[in-house]
């Protein structure tokens, strides 16, 4: 899973980016305008893996990845370095977009002063703004094209109208319908208002478990729900608030450190878990297992993958020799405490290639080349 962390320049990204990252690059009071992207490969904390491993004692346990990308900020009407920024993520996974939504004085602000909910629309705007002007030149290359004697492809461009139309409405192109072919005719154009979005509202210290913060965030949601005329299309967008400063802070503790600190501000869980998490849920993602000596693994795959299609995130070879998924949920196993008792209970099942893999399924994949 690959995840981009964007927003307006003193947003507090490279804060967030770092609390999430556990590095420490420097953070600026001032917006820059170059220099290159801050990239980072975080383990994807799950505590099944932890247990399977405590059983097994592997030579090597393997978590699932995610991997940010910070980069400059975004900046109001000037799609020349937005550019920059969108042609470095525009084949990521998801975005989390950074508003800014704590006081500081020595922070400048691009804007001028701190507005949440302006700073997210401003930037959503962008978003758009970039998709627009991507639209418009390839529409403009098929007007040429035409000129010259060459065809224009007709279902491409029908699309590329329905596209122009929403995004001069100021609509993201993730809050329309489209059907599963014009779906697949989108990805090669790598749009970026198509992807799931999680706006992050990065509040102050003195803003954490307020009202004021809880508002905020009430406020942010209403704005972005108000875009959706579908309400089944909102499951690609979620909001949560936090502060990017102590998060960073967080990072840098050791483990048996931090749950005293949670605890003392009222934090239920780490930024780290908590955005992997509803990044997980707006992507579809779940994770299955597999265990032995040699190695305890998350796979992280999309909800609804079979379990032959589940078999090629191993390799390939498995996939195509595939003969049968030996399979047990997590919570089956450990109330079994083992292999062979499970086995002896009847809770390891066989199941075949049209297997829909649930999360938390060990599966072992037999197989034949």
């Amino acid at each position: 899973m690959k995840i981009a962390i964007i927003g307006l320049a003193n947003s507090g990204k490279t804060t967030i980016f770092n609390a999430l990252t556990g590095q420490n690059l420097e953070t600026t009071i001032y917006p820059t305008t170059g220099g290159d992207p801050n990239i980072g490969v975080v383990k994807v904390p799950d505590c099944r893996v932890d247990k399977l491993s405590e059983i097994y004692k592997p030579k090597k346990t393997t978590y699932a990845t995610v991997e940010y990308i910070d980069y400059i900020g975004l900046t109001k009407g000037d799609m020349q370095q937005n550019r920059k920024v969108f042609d470095l993520i525009k084949d990521v996974d998801a975005i989390v977009h950074v508003v800014r939504a704590f006081e500081d004085d020595a922070v400048v602000h691009p804007m001028g002063s701190v507005d949440a909910r302006r700073d997210a629309e401003a930037l959503e705007l962008e978003l758009i703004f970039g998709d627009l002007d991507l639209v418009e030149k390839r529409l403009e290359r098929m007007e040429q094209g035409a000129k010259r004697g060459k065809k224009p492809d007709e279902a491409e461009k029908k699309l590329l109208l329905k596209c122009k139309d929403a995004l001069e409405k100021e609509s993201a192109l993730r809050d329309i319908e489209f059907n599963e072919e014009e779906q697949k005719a989108m990805r090669p154009l790598q749009f970026l208002s198509t992807k799931p979005e999680v706006v992050v509202l990065n509040i102050g210290e003195n803003a954490l478990n307020t009202d004021k913060a809880r508002n905020l965030q009430k406020e942010v949601e209403g704005y972005f729900h108000s875009k959706h005329k579908n309400s089944s299309l909102l499951t690609r967008h979620s909001t949560l608030s936090l502060c990017g400063k102590i998060e960073m802070e967080i990072a840098q503790l050791l483990p048996d450190e931090t749950k005293a600190f949670l605890d003392d501000l009222g934090i239920e869980e780490p930024a780290l878990n908590k955005l992997i998490h509803v990044c997980y849920n707006l992507l579809g993602l779940i994770s299955f297992l597999t265990v032995g000596e040699d190695e305890v693994r998350a796979w992280m795959i999309t909800e609804g993958t079979n379990a032959q299609k589940a078999a090629g995130k191993i390799h390939s070879d498995i996939e195509r020799g595939f003969i049968r998924a030996e399979v047990i949920s997590f919570d089956d196993f450990v109330k079994a405490g083992s292999m062979s008792a499970a086995r002896d209970k009847g809770l390891l099942r066989v199941e075949g290639k049209t297997y829909e893999v649930k999360d938390g399924d060990i599966i072992n994949f037999r197989f034949n080349v």
